[in-house]
């Protein structure tokens, strides 16, 4: 492995499409060759919350995230160390956290809202990926998810949508974006055109990586 991997970073709007771009991205890696950091395995617990206090506690901030251990995980990773990692499971009861084992790898992708606005952890990416949707379409694939994998209420849902999703995206996301070496327009529910774009960077991947 070379003594620095290469460091994708992969930010965005919530319900962008992410995750469906990641998981489309990473096919086109053997598991040797790449490994991934999310910054969501960071938050900082906030123990057992009533369903109120789960809609008012503002998720949404980069202080919500224990950005030291993130960027001394990351920061080993990149070192060619091996790292364990407790899974995040956003509250949901019915979720039993695993313990992640992260090993480098010669492709390292790092991903989460403030990535860009952790400047330590900016620091590391050589390719910047920002992916954002239209207000309207976003806030509807997040009810649909939120409901589906962690049983919020549509009420509950909007409430942080526009109290804090909104806000914090406007503050921490969106003055970055010019950083950023593709921007990934996703309105559509189309698949095809997510995978597209995960097989035209990963082809960039490849090329940058084979010059280098």
């Amino acid at each position: 492995m070379k003594s620095k991997p290469f460091v994708v970073g992969i930010t965005g709007c919530s319900g962008s499409g992410k995750t469906f771009f990641l998981n489309s991205f990473l096919k086109h890696f053997k598991q040797k060759e790449v490994c991934l950091i999310s910054q969501d395995d960071y938050y900082i617990p906030v123990g057992e919350l009533t369903q109120e206090d789960n809609k008012l506690h503002n998720f949404d901030l980069p202080t919500a995230i224990d950005d030291r251990q993130f960027v001394s995980d990351v920061q080993q990773i990149l070192e060619g160390q091996t790292i364990h990692k407790k899974e995040y499971t956003f509250n949901n009861k019915n979720s039993v956290p695993q313990t992640l084992e992260i090993k480098s790898a010669p492709i390292v992708i790092i991903e989460g809202l403030f990535i860009l606005h952790y400047k330590k952890v900016s620091s590391f990416l050589d390719l910047k990926i920002f992916i954002e949707a239209e207000e309207n379409i976003a806030l509807q694939r997040r009810i649909v998810r939120d409901f589906t994998e962690r049983g919020y209420n549509e009420e509950d849902v909007k409430y942080k949508w526009n109290n804090h999703v909104v806000p914090s995206y406007n503050r921490f996301l969106l003055p970055y974006r010019s950083e950023a070496d593709f921007i990934i327009e996703n309105n559509s529910n189309i698949p095809s055109q997510m995978i597209e774009f995960a097989d035209q960077i990963s082809k960039e991947i490849r090329l940058r990586l084979k010059s280098d």
